[in-house]
């Protein structure tokens, strides 16, 4: 039982190492919503989010207030919107108007993102996926709130090359689509491998047809509550620093725990997972990449990197799994270049780059995220980057993310400006020989031989 007292053992954490709980996510099944007529099913979808939501946000006001506990987001999940709209959708602008129904509830909650509007595509297409991929950038530049996903891989189907080919020019036209505004659509779009269906991130979260009609999830944070602990302890060995990870991790991992149980019970929803990875922020004292280098790097990339990345990544799950009945999601330490300051120091710097980053996803959560690379980069490009990271996940059975952000009419060294938990990024730069002959086969990348366990 979690008490108000284990809360209390973290005020310094919240007051001076920038301990929050990053998300509470609402998910919400909309199978229920389907229908054939397009204008009574967005009705149906909105009826739904605003009823079953309508409290979301107050209750997480209400919590962080009580408990003293910092909850920077309240976001909402959907059922993947290409499985709800089939039956009505014939064009790309009937999806398109469920992003924006989706949008007004969002609005009219008052949460800050709702994910879902997602295909899962790892073996192959529907109409209604290849339309909704489609619609993505139009979706995303008529929307503010919307954040949209596709799984094109995974570890018992292979990787299907011709979303992953597709979604080379959605990325594309999704940064064209909103250029005036930073091309921020890419930050609200994520290709997965290995995709939970449990995930309260964003850009990647939807709700998962295995789950039940509502539930509740919770994704804390504290990169900062971490770099602090390691700072008392430097110097000292592998096992007093793996020790003192793992100590941290819990303590983080509970407030989580008790924000979820009061949600929760307030809001009369199941309590689904939390996820305990180590998500940063713009923050300066709030970032993965400062840990690495208390860790003892000179700068992030420099080598080593991948083997700190390693242990953190290990002890913070071991540190939190024993914190919360139910452990789900990413969970680990997540490495988005434009939300880390680290990160973006590490990049400018010339340490950091995007072959690097690859090498590191092979060890952490999600994968190549919030990456801006340079605006003339080919399509076909973008596309060979999402299958190297796709593959990284098909062969390890884990997890793996692309959020790369095109920034059309900048070049490398140039820098895209975001705000908030976004941040912004440093336009890296990206291999230049080509990858056309590869990405324009058809068809499917095998699975390999492990996924045949049963």
């Amino acid at each position: 039982m979690i008490n108000i007292f284990e809360a209390n053992e973290t005020n310094n954490m919240i007051e001076n190492e920038n301990l929050d709980v990053r998300t509470i996510t609402m998910g919400i099944s909309l199978l229920d919503c389907i229908d054939s007529d397009l204008d009574r099913m967005n009705k149906k979808i909105y009826d739904k989010i605003t009823t079953k939501a309508r409290n979301l946000v107050k209750t997480g006001e209400d919590i962080s207030a009580e408990f003293g506990i910092p909850i920077v987001h309240k976001r909402i999940s959907v059922t993947p919107i290409a499985l709800i709209g089939g039956a009505a959708c014939r064009t790309t602008d009937d999806f398109v108007s469920i992003a924006e129904t989706l949008d007004k509830a969002a609005h009219d909650v008052g949460v800050n993102f709702l994910g879902g509007y997602s295909a899962l595509v790892s073996k192959g297409m529907t109409p209604a996926d290849e339309l909704l991929i489609r619609s993505i950038p139009k979706a995303l530049a008529k929307t503010e709130l919307v954040c949209s996903s596709v799984n094109v891989g995974s570890t018992r189907t292979g990787i299907n090359m011709d979303a992953v080919r597709l979604l080379g020019e959605t990325v594309t036209n999704t940064a064209r689509a909103t250029r005036d505004n930073d091309c921020l659509g890419c930050a609200k779009l994520v290709i997965f491998c290995n995709a939970p269906d449990d995930n309260p991130f964003m850009a990647g979260a939807f709700h998962g047809v295995t789950e039940a009609d509502t539930i509740i999830n919770v994704g804390v944070s504290g990169p900062g509550v971490v770099k602090a602990a390691l700072e008392k302890v430097h110097g000292e060995s592998f096992e007093v620093l793996c020790e003192t990870i793992k100590k941290t991790a819990f303590k983080v991992t509970r407030v989580g725990q008790l924000v979820a149980q009061e949600a929760s019970h307030r809001l009369g929803v199941p309590f689904g997972i939390i996820d305990l990875s180590l998500a940063p922020t713009p923050a300066v004292g709030d970032s993965v990449a400062d840990i690495l280098e208390e860790m003892g790097l000179e700068s992030t990339g420099a080598p080593g990197t991948t083997a700190a990345l390693a242990l953190l990544n290990d002890q913070v799950k071991k540190g939190g799994l024993m914190a919360s009945h139910y452990v789900g999601g990413l969970s680990g330490a997540f490495i988005p270049v434009s939300e880390d300051q680290g990160m973006i120091n590490a990049a400018t710097r010339g340490s950091l780059t995007i072959e690097k980053l690859e090498a590191m996803t092979c060890v952490c959560s999600v994968g190549l995220d919030m990456i801006a690379i340079p605006g003339d980069t080919k399509s076909t490009t973008i596309s060979g980057i999402i299958a190297d990271e796709m593959a990284i996940g098909m062969i390890n059975a884990k997890t793996t993310a692309v959020r790369l952000i095109p920034a059309i009419g900048k070049k490398e060294g140039d820098r895209l400006e975001f705000g908030g938990l976004l941040g912004s990024a440093p336009v890296m730069p990206v291999n230049r020989f080509s990858c056309d002959e590869f990405v324009s086969r058809t068809g499917r990348i095998p699975a390999p031989v492990h996924s045949f366990k049963n």
